[in-house]
C-alpha cells in the first residue's frame, strides 16, 4: 500500500512538472569566459531570416535573449566586435544552430583563443539546460532529471568512457549518498518513510542561490528567522528541565515571535541591504537553515502525531502533502527556471591522465568525502552518535536503557536536514538549481537507502555510490533515459538475493 502511495503521488506530481516548466518561458543565454571574462560583443538570434533579438555581452561577460517560443534557432557572435586580441574558435565557430523545447533556457558557448591556437582544444558548441551544466567542454546535457559525464562524446575511446564515467559515477553517487543519509536514519529511530527528503534538498540548495546571489529584503528577513528559530530551540533547550514545564515553550514562542517581527520589519525596510555572500558561506546558511527546518518538522509535526499514535502509513501520507506544499512554496517564490550558482558557471576542465573534471567537480568529491568520514566517526565514536545507533536498532531497548528517544530523535531530524541541505548545494553545483530537483533524486535516494540496509547510516553511503557508478556507467551501452531505471533494477536484483540491503541484518518476521 505504502508503495502503491508513493507511485499514485509521483504520478500526480508530473502534470504539476511540466506546466511549470511551460509556464517558465523560452531564452537562450551564455557567458563569454574563455580564456578571460569579454564584454561588448555583440550576439544576435535568428530564427529562419527573421531576427528574434540583439544583445551585448555586459561587463562578465554573459548575455540573454528571450525566445517568441520554442523552434530552431541560430545564434550569430559578430566577429568585428571581438577585440583584437582574440579570435572566435573555429570549434564551434561563430554560428550556432539550437533547438529549444517548451520552458528551456538553453545555454550556448563561444569560445574565444589567441589569435593561431583556434583549434588547441576544440568542445560540445552548446549544452542543454535541462540537466547538465555549461562549462568550458559541457557538462552533457539531457532529459528531466539525468546527469552525464563531461568530456564523453560519441568519438571518445571506450576505455576513457569508462573512466569518464565512473568519476562521474562517484560524484553522482557521493551527492545521493550525503543526502539519504537522514533519510536512512529517519528511518531507522522512527520507522517513517519520509516522502519530503528530497525537498529538504531542494530548500537546501535555493537557500545557497539566494544567498549566494543577492539576497536582498527577502533573504536579510530569511536570515532572521533562522537566528530567532536557533535562539528559541536553544533557549528551550537550555530551561527544559531546569524550569517549570511551560517556561520554556513559552519563552521559546516568544523569541520566535519577536523573530517573526524583526524578520517582517527587516523584510520590508530592508531592501537597500543588498548584499551577496561567498558560495561557501551561502552554503553553510543553507545547511543552518536545513537543520533549524528538519528539528523542526520533527518537534512541531511528527512528535505530536506520535504522540497521539498515529499510524505510520498516515504519517507518510502527511509527509506526502509536506513535500507537495513545500515544493510549490518554492515554485511559487522562487519560479520554474533553472539557474546556476554565478560563481561557478563556467570552468575550464582538469586534465588529470584520461580523466576530465573541473575544479568544481572536484572539490564535490573532497568536500563529500569529508563529510561522510565525519558523518561515520560521529556515529561511531561520539555519544550522541552511538545514542543514535542504539535508537536506531532497538528503539525500546535504548528507551529502557535510559536514552532519551525523544532528543535523539531530534538530533536525527536535524542532521538529516542539514545533509540533505548540503546535498542540494553539491547536485546544485554538478547540475542546475530548480524546484525539482529533490524530487528527481528522491527515488535514488530510496533505492540507496533500501539497496545498503534500511535504517543504517552505513548502508546509505554504500548504496548510494553503488546506485551512482550503476546509473553512470550503464549509459555505456544504453541510453542515459534509462540510467535511472538500470540503477533501480539493480537494486530488485541485488534484493532478490539479499533482501536485507548489502549492510542490513537479517531479521526474523512473525
Amino acid at each position: 500500500m505504502t508503495v502503491l502511495l508513493a507511485v499514485i503521488a509521483a504520478i500526480l506530481a508530473v502534470p504539476a512538472m511540466a506546466v511549470a516548466d511551460d509556464q517558465s518561458g523560452e531564452n537562450l543565454n551564455g557567458q563569454i569566459r574563455i580564456p578571460e571574462t569579454v564584454e561588448g560583443i555583440d550576439i544576435t538570434v535568428f530564427q529562419g531570416d527573421e531576427e528574434i533579438g540583439a544583445v551585448t555581452t555586459g561587463s562578465d561577460g554573459s548575455w540573454e535573449v528571450e525566445l517568441p517560443g520554442p523552434g530552431d534557432y541560430r545564434v550569430v557572435l559578430d566577429q568585428e566586435s571581438v577585440p583584437d586580441e582574440f579570435v572566435v574558435d573555429e570549434s564551434p565557430g561563430a554560428e550556432i544552430e539550437v533547438s529549444v523545447r517548451p520552458g528551456q533556457q538553453r545555454t550556448v558557448i563561444f569560445r574565444l583563443a589567441p589569435p593561431g591556437q583556434e583549434e588547441a582544444e576544440a568542445s560540445p558548441s552548446e549544452s542543454a539546460d535541462s540537466g547538465g551544466g555549461a562549462d568550458a567542454e559541457a557538462d552533457g546535457g539531457g532529459e528531466e532529471g539525468v546527469t552525464t559525464a563531461p568530456g564523453v562524446s560519441a568519438g571518445t575511446p571506450f576505455g576513457t568512457k569508462v573512466v569518464q564515467l565512473a568519476v562521474a559515477g562517484l560524484i553522482f553517487g557521493l551527492i545521493i549518498a550525503i543526502s539519504a543519509i537522514g533519510l536512512s536514519l529517519i528511518f531507522g529511530t522512527t520507522k517513517m518513510i519520509n516522502f519530503a527528503h528530497g525537498d529538504l534538498v531542494t530548500f537546501g540548495a535555493v537557500m545557497a542561490m539566494l544567498f549566494s546571489t543577492g539576497a536582498g529584503g527577502f533573504g536579510n528577513s530569511l536570515l532572521v528567522l533562522l537566528v530567532a528559530g536557533l535562539l528559541a530551540a536553544g533557549a528551550g533547550s537550555l530551561l527544559s528541565g531546569r524550569a517549570p514545564r511551560p517556561v520554556p515553550a513559552v519563552v521559546a514562542a516568544v523569541i520566535a515571535l519577536v523573530g517573526v517581527a524583526a524578520s517582517t520589519v527587516v523584510g520590508i525596510q530592508g531592501e537597500a541591504l543588498d548584499w551577496e555572500v561567498p558560495l561557501a558561506g551561502a552554503a553553510l546558511v543553507a545547511v543552518l537553515m536545513g537543520a533549524a527546518f528538519g528539528a523542526g518538522l520533527e518537534r512541531y509535526v511528527w512528535r505530536p502525531l506520535r504522540n497521539r499514535n498515529v499510524a505510520l502509513i498516515q504519517m507518510f501520507i502527511v509527509s506526502i502533502g509536506i513535500s507537495l506544499m513545500l515544493r510549490h512554496i518554492l515554485l511559487v517564490a522562487f519560479g520554474g527556471t533553472r539557474q546556476r550558482y554565478d560563481e561557478f558557471q563556467l570552468q575550464e576542465m582538469w586534465r588529470l591522465g584520461p580523466i576530465a573534471i573541473t575544479p568544481r567537480d572536484l572539490s564535490i568529491v573532497g568536500l563529500s568525502v569529508l563529510v561522510l568520514v565525519l558523518v561515520a566517526c560521529m556515529l561511531q565514536f561520539t555519544r550522541i552518535g552511538k545514542a543514535m545507533r542504539a535508537v536506531a536498532d532497538n528503539r525500546d531497548l535504548a528507551e529502557s536503557s535510559g536514552i532519551d528517544v525523544n532528543r535523539v530523535t531530534l538530533y536525527v531530524w536535524s542532521l538529516g536536514g542539514g545533509l540533505s541541505a548540503l546535498g542540494g548545494v553539491f547536485y546544485g553545483l554538478n547540475q542546475t538549481v530548480y524546484w525539482q530537483m529533490g524530487f528527481h533524486l528522491l527515488l535514488l535516494m530510496f533505492a540507496a537507502v533500501t539497496l545498503g540496509g534500511l535504517g543504517t547510516a552505513y548502508g546509505a553511503m554504500v548504496g548510494g555510490l553503488v546506485i551512482g557508478l550503476v546509473a553512470q556507467l550503464s549509459t555505456l551501452w544504453f541510453p542515459s533515459q534509462l540510467m535511472n531505471a538500470w540503477a533501480l533494477a539493480i537494486m530488485i536484483v541485488v534484493l532478490l538475493v539479499r533482501p536485507q540491503g548489502i549492510l542490513g541484518r537479517r531479521e526474523r518476521v512473525g
